[in-house]
């Protein structure tokens, strides 16, 4: 009785979170409405807009740096009130002006120098920015009254001196206005003639009044010189158009992975489908509370969270059967189940959220935005997999769902020889990673480029131009391009679009606007219908490195933890051995299929990253567990073989529902979200294919080197007495 009142407990408690959820997803809870769904702060490669990367000499001061900022920002929101601007590193500082439709307007505003000016009545200037050294606010000690005055003290180069000597001279008794960039932001009196370069201007309401106004002139006399080193236009139509066909995509792939785990494990399968709703919900409340920018990188790091959630499931589900199937209650397989997968699914969650954790602290800002999604939805994952997950099935069955019935039994598979076959799986392994490099240099003899790379590696200039009608020749637009700006523009069509991508050599700021004006006069299209992104090479090269030394410090990481974990090195490298085997597989898809090499691309590598490390370790933890019971007869190969062999089931559906996901995603989304869907399935297979027939003959070959002898004394003399065990061929 005690077991239902519990139950009936669990199921409103669950039903109460899950509205209150969804009820902050999509309407919003609090006085400003934060969680709604709508409200989540999107990245310009899904909502549209302006970004600008500008960078200053060397040798600008952090005040001087902090003053730009404060410049940038003031500007920016004129455009658009959710305007970020913030400093990246010691010299530059970035600009996101979201929703901005007129991206040229935006350019040349930004990249203005501030004016700041001393006017008389008379409108007469006395002195402008290049007379100023200096404006700080200060505070005042009062003898008159008590308390305490805010003041700016003016500090005046030797022109600057003369000339405001002079001016205030002439205008005792009179006001003389500070103008900045045309709008009076201060009118003093004049009280008596100013000599020395030294001025005080009295009477501030407030000391942040006065630190407001003295930023506005330092701001007005900065000597700055701003470089543009990176820029990136989306049309708010492109923007909405991919966020809108990413919503529906993910709705419709979370749909079908509900569908696959209810006719594949039944009750269990209602029970994971529940949870991965309510888990979705959260990692979208999460993310808009904690103000995370989601960008498509981002929605990468979800796809792959929802992936390893599923993969959750699948391993404690077929736990539960292998029990079903040695007899045990339902209640007991229950328990036995999730306390057999704990070990596989905590390591396997801990290790990608080691990566996320370095690729989140040194990664650049596209790789941070995959890390602080995928961090989320892991942790998320592991309470709704182990928690959410267990308590309902636990419900249920105290509620009579207790028949074997509803949870089915786990199928006897015969072990397979993957041991006796491991030369032939090398050999496809290395033939496809042979062709890989193959096709890699076919194109480098061809065009003299290895991979098809965007900006993000080349730098320069790239526009996609979206056409509301037919779609020009590439040599019309080559020619356009070459009539208006003297240059030489590759034209590419964007497979199943209305559109095509031109690359060229940097183009500064009025270059652009005047191709842009160009293509939409002769076309007939609209400023939203064209993206254009600007990259230095200095940027590009500095996004290779960033990316590179993240990935390799997370690497070295998973290596030393898995080392740790298995208490053997072996494990540890066979582990990044496969790593490396998708990896290398993936780039000659990208090698073959020419699919462009930019930021997705980071992004679609880190996916398949921690996708395989996650399926390897899920291997390597059956192979530890049953070498704790290994019997006497038993070799290391028939513990591999066996091992590897149970875990089939979870390998396939694992791939099948993340595959599923990715599908939809390919199949409804724009161009930019095909750009890693398609290499990210290719990086699914070859991640089932290499955790299945590489990793476990792989650490086999190793361990029978390195770890030679350490496995090969039975584990029963320890123990005679033993619970039954799962064989895979056998109840023993």
């Amino acid at each position: 009785m005690k077991e239902k009142k519990r139950a009936v407990i669990t199921l409103i408690l669950f039903t109460a979170v899950a509205c209150f959820v969804a009820f902050a997803v999509l309407v919003g809870v609090g006085k400003w409405h934060r969680g709604k769904v709508s409200n989540i702060i999107l990245g310009l490669d899904l909502e549209g807009g302006v970004s600008i990367t500008y960078e200053a000499d060397k040798g600008t001061s952090d005040q001087k740096m902090d003053d730009v900022r404060e410049k940038l920002e003031n500007r920016a929101q004129s455009f658009s009130t959710e305007s970020n601007v913030y400093r990246e590193g010691d010299l530059r500082i970035v600009v996101d002006i979201p929703g901005a439709d007129d991206a040229d307007a935006v350019l040349k505003s930004l990249g203005a120098s501030g004016t700041i000016e001393f006017k008389t009545e008379d409108g007469n200037t006395v002195i402008d920015g290049k007379d100023i050294s200096d404006a700080e606010a200060v505070i005042m000690t009062s003898k008159e009254k008590a308390g305490n005055d805010y003041e700016i003290k003016l500090t005046l180069n030797e022109n600057g001196k003369n000339a405001f000597a002079l001016a205030t001279q002439k205008n005792i008794g009179k006001t003389i206005s500070i103008v900045y960039d045309g709008k009076v932001i201060c009118a003093p009196t004049v009280n008596d003639t100013i000599n020395g370069g030294i001025a005080y201007i009295t009477n501030m309401k407030s000391y942040d009044e006065a630190k407001k106004i003295a930023t506005f002139i330092r701001i007005g006399a900065l000597p700055v010189t701003l470089h543009e080193v990176r820029s990136n236009v989306v049309g708010a139509k492109l923007g909405s158009e991919a966020i809108s066909t990413s919503l529906i995509a993910g709705a419709i792939g979370i749909a079908l992975v509900i569908l696959i785990m209810i006719i594949l494990y039944r009750l269990p399968g209602v029970c994971s489908s529940l949870a991965l709703v309510l888990y979705t919900g959260t990692v979208l409340l999460v993310i808009n509370v904690l103000n995370i920018t989601l960008t498509l990188p981002g929605v990468a790091g979800i796809i792959l969270s929802i992936g390893m959630a599923v993969d959750a499931n699948v391993i404690i589900f077929t736990r539960i059967r292998e029990e079903l199937t040695l007899g045990r209650s339902v209640g007991s397989a229950i328990t036995t189940g999730f306390d057999k997968a704990m070990s596989a699914i905590i390591d396997g969650n801990v290790t990608t959220l080691i990566a996320a954790a370095i690729l989140g602290k040194f990664g650049s800002g596209t790789i941070k935005g995959f890390a602080y999604t995928l961090a989320i939805g892991i942790v998320l994952s592991m309470i709704t997999a182990l928690f959410v997950t267990k308590n309902l099935l636990t419900a249920f069955v105290a509620l009579g769902a207790n028949d074997v019935k509803f949870f089915g039994k786990q199928k006897v598979l015969k072990p397979i020889a993957f041991v006796k076959n491991k030369v032939k799986f090398f050999i496809i392994s290395l033939v496809c990673i042979a062709i890989g490099f193959a096709a890699m240099g076919v194109f480098k003899a061809k065009d003299g480029k290895v991979f098809n790379y965007g900006l993000d590696f080349v730098g320069g200039t790239s526009m996609t131009i979206n056409f509301t009608k037919s779609v020009p020749t590439n040599s019309e637009i080559e020619n356009l391009f070459a009539d208006n700006l003297k240059v030489v523009a590759e034209v590419a069509p964007v497979v199943g679009e209305d559109a095509v991508v031109v690359k060229t050599n940097n183009l500064t700021e009025d270059e652009r606007a005047k191709i842009t004006k160009a293509i939409v006069e002769k076309y007939g299209i609209e400023n939203g219908d064209i993206q254009v992104e600007n990259i230095s090479a200095t940027v590009s090269s500095e996004m290779k490195q960033d990316a590179f030394i993240a990935l390799s410090l997370a690497v070295t990481a998973m290596l030393i933890y898995i080392w740790f974990r298995f208490k053997s090195i072996s494990f540890g490298f066979s582990a990044i051995f496969c790593l490396a085997h998708d990896v290398l597989i993936v780039l000659g898809v990208y090698a073959i299929t020419r699919i462009t090499v930019g930021n997705t691309f980071i992004a679609c590598m880190l996916t398949i990253v921690g996708y395989s490390i996650n399926a390897t370790i899920v291997v390597f933890d059956r192979i530890r567990e049953s070498l704790k019971t290994k019997k006497r007869t038993e070799t290391i190969a028939d513990v591999v073989d066996k091992s590897v062999t149970q875990t089939l089931t979870r390998s396939i559906y694992t791939s099948l529902t993340t595959f599923v996901m990715v599908l939809i995603l390919y199949i409804m989304g724009v161009e930019s979200i095909r750009q890693f869907s398609f290499p990210m399935m290719s990086g699914i297979l070859c991640g089932t294919y290499s955790s299945v027939c590489v990793a476990g003959v792989l650490w086999y070959t190793l361990a029978s080197k390195i770890d030679k002898g350490k496995y090969d004394k039975p584990v029963e003399d320890k123990k005679k007495k033993q619970d039954k065990v799962y064989e895979g061929n056998a109840i023993v």
